[in-house]
Parts: structure tokens; C-alpha cells; sequence
């Protein structure tokens, strides 16, 4: 079992990187309140605690981090993966970038030991999903090259917002979210409970292949001009009724008024079709539920073969 032993960051440059526990993740940025998190392809390093204790057993007295790696990992020889290697940890998806950093200067460690293994033993990758990582956190590889994130777009349904008397709380909250959890947010729309012009624009988005995921908010309910269900359900081609039924189920335990949800779930060509509630409290309880299981039903539905946290 691969597991990682040392989640380290350093809040200033030129400052030892320090095991703090547990660190967030942030999409194409690297590591949140470590010094050197930023564009490019090093964002976040990596080393095997073996090389470590190999490197120890020589007589050097080096804590976690002394090497400037964010991530010690216990089980995985880093040096050994090809470029584009993904790295699965929780919801974190790492890829490799670079192997081994040339050292322009001689640090303490090289002074020391006449040697440092960062140089040949570490490697570097970009946060292609965030997330959280703890140590004790198991992380698991794939050799196969990251796709690129799933693309998300967010269908507001809603009179009042149409008209511009309410502002779309709930379309801007899963924004953030989906982007949080290393969604790319393609497109949004918001319109009014109108049938035909919901289902046009299911219809352009999945037809033109805008996107592999699209979530509504709003019309879910038993008002007279609540259409989102049947709008979904004429432009579906197959159904997802777990996902609907879960949402359900989780509510279930918050509100027995959850019973009175009409929302569906549905598949049209490669997109997959959920409808989402309209409060913006009900679109987190239900988003903290679902978005972290998609990825393998979206694998699945746009054939990618390989669910880099499942190798």
C-alpha cells in the first residue's frame, strides 16, 4: 500500500519546507500558502520515502521537506514514472511533468554529504484536480497520460432570475463549486420556466459537444411553471435515476420535504444531465455528495479507459 508520510510547505522563499499534516491543493497553482505554489510545470514535488532512508542510512540527519518536496510518499518510486504520470490522492489529481531538477548552486545538504538526491530522485507535477491531503492518505498511480478536466455547464431555470429580480445564488455557488473540485466551467445560462427554451438549449450544448456534464438548478419543484424534469426527460436519450434517487436519499435525512423533488437525471449523446435543486443550501448538500463519484461514471460514459485513482 502506497501512503503518504510528509505533506510539507514553506510559507516564505528561502526558507526550509516544513511536514505541516495536511495541505489544499489548488488547480494549475500547486499548494495553497506554500511559497513556491505558482504557474508552470513545478508545481508541487514529489520524493520516495525509501530514498530517504537510504539517504539517512549514509549518516545524514535530514527532516521531511529538507529537500524542498512538498509530498513524501511511502511505496512509490517516483524516478521510475514516465512524464504524464498520473498521481490519485483523495480527490487530488496530480501528473508528472518533470523528472529531477538541476541544482545551480550547492545546498546545505550537498556541503554536508557531498550529496543530494532531489537532483535525480525528485520529480515535479502540476494539480490538475484539487483537493485535500493528509498524511496517512493512500495515493495510488497510473502510467497512462491525464486527460484533460471535464467540462461543465451550468442551466439556471428561473423566472424571477430571468427578469433580473433575483440574482442566481445557487448557478454562482455551483460554479464554485465544480470549479473547485478541478471542473473546467465551460458556459452558464440562465432562462426562464420555459419548456422549449430549456430543452433548445440542452439540445445545442449536448448536440455540439459544449461539454461532458451539465447541471441545472430551479424547476424542480410542483409550482405550475416547474418544467426542468420534463425538459431533461425530452431530450434524453438514456437515464441515470441512481443519481436523482441518491440526491433524494441524502436530502431525505435533512428534510422530509425532499420527497417532493421532481428532479431526474439523464444521458444525451456523451453528456450527462443532472438536475440539481434550487436553494443554494440543497446544491451543496447535493454536490458534496455527487462530486466526488462522477469522474467514474464520466470515464465511463466518454470512454477513458483508465480511472487514474483506480490502478
Amino acid at each position: 500500500m502506497t501512503k503518504v508520510l510528509a505533506v510539507c510547505i514553506s510559507e516564505k522563499k528561502g526558507t526550509p519546507k516544513r511536514n505541516v499534516g495536511r495541505a489544499e491543493f489548488v488547480p494549475d497553482h500547486g499548494i495553497k500558502d506554500d511559497a513556491h505554489a505558482g504557474p508552470g510545470i513545478r508545481q508541487v514535488s514529489l520524493i520516495s520515502h525509501q530514498k530517504i532512508e537510504d539517504f539517512r542510512a549514509r549518516g545524514a540527519k535530514v527532516d521531511d521537506g529538507a529537500f524542498g518536496e512538498n509530498l513524501v510518499v511511502d511505496g512509490i518510486d517516483f524516478r521510475k514514472l514516465p512524464v504524464g504520470t498520473c498521481l490519485s490522492c483523495n480527490d487530488v489529481l496530480l501528473e508528472i511533468t518533470k523528472i529531477g531538477k538541476e541544482c545551480h548552486s550547492r545546498c546545505a545538504i550537498f556541503d554536508t554529504m557531498g550529496d543530494c538526491i532531489m537532483p535525480r530522485e525528485g520529480v515535479f507535477a502540476r494539480v490538475v484536480r484539487g483537493g485535500l491531503i493528509n498524511v496517512g492518505d493512500e495515493m495510488s498511480v497510473s502510467a497512462h497520460a491525464t486527460q484533460a478536466p471535464y467540462r461543465v455547464w451550468i442551466i439556471t431555470s428561473s423566472d424571477k432570475g430571468f427578469k433580473g429580480e433575483r440574482e442566481d445564488l445557487s448557478g454562482h455557488l455551483i460554479r464554485e463549486l465544480a470549479a473547485a473540485k478541478g471542473y473546467e466551467v465551460a458556459g452558464y445560462t440562465l432562462l426562464p420556466d420555459e419548456q422549449t427554451e430549456l430543452e433548445n438549449e440542452m439540445r445545442r450544448i449536448c448536440d455540439q459537444g459544449l461539454v461532458e456534464l451539465i447541471l441545472t438548478t430551479g424547476g424542480t419543484g410542483f409550482a405550475k411553471r416547474d418544467c426542468m424534469p420534463e425538459a431533461t426527460m425530452a431530450v434524453a436519450q438514456r437515464l441515470a435515476p441512481g443519481i436523482a434517487e441518491a440526491i433524494r436519499a441524502k436530502s431525505m435525512t435533512i428534510t422530509k420535504r425532499a420527497m417532493l423533488s421532481r428532479a431526474v437525471s439523464a444521458i444525451r449523446g456523451n453528456t450527462l444531465i443532472i438536475n440539481l435543486p434550487g436553494s443554494p443550501k440543497a446544491v451543496r448538500e447535493s454536490l458534496e455528495l455527487l462530486l466526488p463519484e462522477l469522474s467514474h461514471g464520466l470515464d465511463i460514459l466518454c470512454s477513458r479507459d483508465v480511472e487514474c485513482g483506480e490502478e
